[in-house]
């Protein structure tokens, strides 16, 4: 068994006494971070029948290499990582664990938000450079979340922002109710945001979803937080936005 992501917990992986009884062995990632398409072709031998993965290239030419490959199973959500033709041409059964960064990602989203909206990180780093500027923070209970996409996380983030007293509208075309977030229109929900925050898949109909005109749209000052997948960005026209002051903060971690 191969873990191929950077950030799996061995030591809390009860499962691995089972597999070394069963005269499995288990091989991690050597590299600490991220692997390239050709690291993970190197590191798939013929012995490896299953892979714990992160978000490196499974590629046709990967995966066709991988003679005794069965299982991969992606740690977290996101498949965009996996050839999925392939591994089904290959007989590859593919699985993800949507439930498991759940919590995580939710909290993560706040803290960005709280982060930007009390200038956290700006202060620090003004501080460390022997600077003191007060900067006026503003409170999440006055502004209003947007959240594109109503998943999962999306409906954890909605949750976590009742305990601020925040307005949530949220779009998601496969929900049609929600008990406290009000549902509306994409376009509705960039007039409205104070505070835009992505929590879907990257498709070929989600890529650039926020692009040049998504974020005219927005409000002047408004922030936007993207914790999903790099793609459903224009990075581009987020920049010219940014430099025109059009926007007040961007946080983008994934």
């Amino acid at each position: 068994v191969l873990i191929t992501t950077s950030s799996f917990d061995l030591g809390n992986f009860a499962e691995a006494k089972a597999l070394r009884d069963a005269g499995i062995s288990i091989e991690t990632n050597p590299f600490g971070r991220r692997l390239t398409e050709d690291e993970i072709a190197e590191l798939v031998s013929d012995n490896v029948v299953a892979i714990l993965a992160g978000l490196e290239p499974l590629t046709n030419r990967v995966l066709s290499n991988a003679k005794k490959l069965r299982v991969i199973a992606r740690c977290g959500t996101g498949l965009d990582s996996v050839d999925l033709d392939a591994a089904k041409r290959l007989g590859i059964d593919v699985f993800n664990t949507p439930d498991a960064p759940t919590q995580a990602v939710a909290e993560l989203t706040l803290a960005h938000m709280l982060n930007m909206l009390r200038h956290v990180s700006t202060t620090e780093a003004s501080m460390r450079n022997s600077q003191w500027t007060p900067l006026m923070g503003s409170l999440l209970a006055t502004k209003t979340i947007g959240l594109i996409g109503l998943g999962r996380i999306g409906n954890a983030v909605a949750n976590l922002a009742q305990a601020f007293g925040t307005r949530v509208v949220a779009f998601d075309p496969v929900v049609k109710a929600h008990q406290f977030v009000h549902l509306a229109t994409l376009e509705e929900v960039l007039e409205q945001a104070d505070i835009v925050s992505l929590h879907v898949p990257i498709t070929e109909e989600t890529f650039h979803l926020i692009d040049a005109q998504s974020l005219a749209r927005m409000k002047q000052g408004a922030f936007i937080v993207n914790v999903s997948r790099g793609g459903l960005i224009d990075e581009s026209a987020l920049e010219q936005a940014l430099k025109s002051n059009h926007f007040a903060g961007a946080a983008l971690d994934c």
